[in-house]
C-alpha cells in the first residue's frame, strides 16, 4: 500500500514541485493538494493522508493554525516547508508538533533543488517510524523549568568535548539537553544535526537564549571550548584538529553524494582521534544509522558513550543502530539524559528549578 501525502501550500509552484519530487517513489502517492488551511482541514478529513508536507504563510488560515487544529483533532506526521527567511519559525512550528522541515523549493539552480529532494524523499520514507505519542511527551518537557547544577566534589573522567548527534526530533532533544546544562559545565560540546543549510545559524541562537551555556553555529577556525556548545552549520562537515595547543574546528563543505549533512559519524571520528578517553558520545533521535560508526570509535578509544532510549526517541534508528552495534554504555530516555552527562563530567549534580 502506498504512502498517502497531502501537499499543503499556497504557491501553485511549490505544490507542483513537491508533488513531482515525491511521485518519483513508486511507494508514495499524493493524494491532494490544497492551497490554504481551511482547504487543508477539508482535505486532511476526507482523503485520510498518512503524511501532510505544510507551508507557514497562506491565505483563510496560516500553517500554525491549521497544525494546532491536525494536533488536536487528527495527529498526523507533518514536514513543514520553511524558506531560509522563515527559518526561525521553524521551531516554533515543532514546538507545536511538526515532525520536521526542508528547505522550501524555488526556481534555482538544479543542485540545490536535488539536495531538496533527496532530503524530502529521506524524511517520508523514514516518517512511518515516527511516534506522535513520544513527540507530544517530549514536548512537554520543554516547558519543564529546571536546571541540574554541579556540585563541588571532584573526581571520575576527565571528559573535555561531549560530541552529540541528532537528526529527526533532534531540535526539541537538543533543548531538553542544552538548557538543563549549568553555567559552570566542564567540557565543551561539539554538535552535528541534520538541518539544510540556513537552519543552524537561527537553531543557535534561540538555544543560546534558552540556555545557561554559550551556544554558537560553528565557524571554521573557532576555537573548542569549556561551556560553549557549537553547532555544525547546515551544509557542512564538522571536524577537529589542533593547533598550537588549542582545538580547533575545521568545516568541509557537504556534497550532493553524501547520505547525511552534517555527517554525525565524520565529527564524532574526528573527537575520538582527538581526544580518546576524555571524549562523550551522545547520540539522539533520528532516522538511520549516522553516527553508530563514531559512537563505535568513540567506545573502542575509551570514551563514554550515551543512546536515547526507545521510551523516549521520536525516532529510533540512529540509536537503535549504535545500541545494536553495542556502542552505547548507557541508554537512557531524553529526560534522564541531562543528569547523567554532568555526572560524568562535572561528577555530581543538584536538580534545581531556574531563578
Amino acid at each position: 500500500m502506498k504512502t498517502k501525502i497531502l501537499v499543503v501550500d499556497d504557491s501553485a509552484y511549490t505544490r507542483q514541485i513537491i508533488k513531482k519530487m515525491v511521485e518519483k517513489d513508486p511507494a508514495l502517492e499524493v493524494v491532494g493538494v490544497a492551497a490554504d488551511g481551511i482547504d487543508a482541514m477539508a482535505k486532511t478529513l476526507r482523503l485520510q493522508p498518512d503524511i501532510i508536507t505544510l507551508d507557514f504563510e497562506m491565505p483563510e488560515m496560516d500553517g500554525f493554525s491549521f497544525l494546532r487544529w491536525l494536533m488536536r483533532e487528527r495527529p498526523t506526521p507533518v514536514i513543514m516547508v520553511s524558506a531560509h527567511a522563515d527559518s526561525k519559525t521553524v521551531f516554533k512550528a515543532l514546538e507545536l508538533g511538526a515532525v520536521d522541515f526542508i528547505a522550501k523549493p524555488t526556481q534555482r539552480a538544479s543542485v540545490e533543488l536535488q539536495t531538496i529532494e533527496k532530503d524530502l524523499l529521506r524524511k517520508v520514507k523514514g516518517i512511518k517510524d515516527i511516534r506522535l505519542d513520544i513527540l507530544s511527551k517530549n514536548l512537554e518537557l520543554l516547558d519543564k523549568d529546571e536546571v541540574f547544577e554541579s556540585a563541588e566534589e571532584k573526581g571520575g573522567r576527565d571528559i573535555q568535548v561531549v560530541a552529540v548527534g541528532s537528526s529527526t526530533g533532534g531540535p526539541a532533544a537538543l533543548q531538553i539537553i542544552l538548557t538543563r546544562l549549568p553555567a559552570d559545565f566542564q567540557a565543551a560540546i561539539v554538535i552535528s544535526q541534520h538541518m539544510p543549510r540556513g537552519f543552524t545559524g537561527p537553531l543557535s541562537e534561540r538555544l543560546d537564549k534558552l540556555s545557561h551555556i554559550r551556544i554558537k553555529e560553528a565557524g571554521d577556525g573557532d576555537t573548542v571550548e569549556r561551556g560553549t556548545a557549537l553547532i555544525c552549520p547546515g551544509g557542512s562537515h564538522l571536524s577537529l584538529h589542533r593547533k598550537d595547543k588549542k582545538t580547533i574546528i575545521s568545516l568541509k563543505e557537504g556534497r550532493l553524494t553524501d547520505k547525511y549533512i552534517p555527517s554525525v559519524d565524520y565529527m564524532m571520528m574526528s573527537v575520538a582521534q582527538n581526544f580518546g578517553p576524555s571524549a562523550m558520545g551522545v547520540i539522539l533521535t533520528g532516522m538511520g544509522n549516522d553516527g553508530k560508526n563514531g559512537m563505535v570509535e568513540i567506545k573502542a578509544k575509551g570514551g563514554y558513550t550515551i543512546a536515547e532510549s526507545e521510551e523516549s526517541a521520536v525516532v529510533f534508528g540512529m540509536p537503535a543502530e549504535a545500541i545494536k552495534a553495542g556502542a552505547a554504555e548507557q541508554v537512557l530516555p531524553i529526560s534522564e539524559i541531562p543528569a547523567e552527562i554532568i555526572r560524568v563530567v562535572n561528577y555530581t549534580t543538584v536538580n534545581k528549578k531556574r531563578e
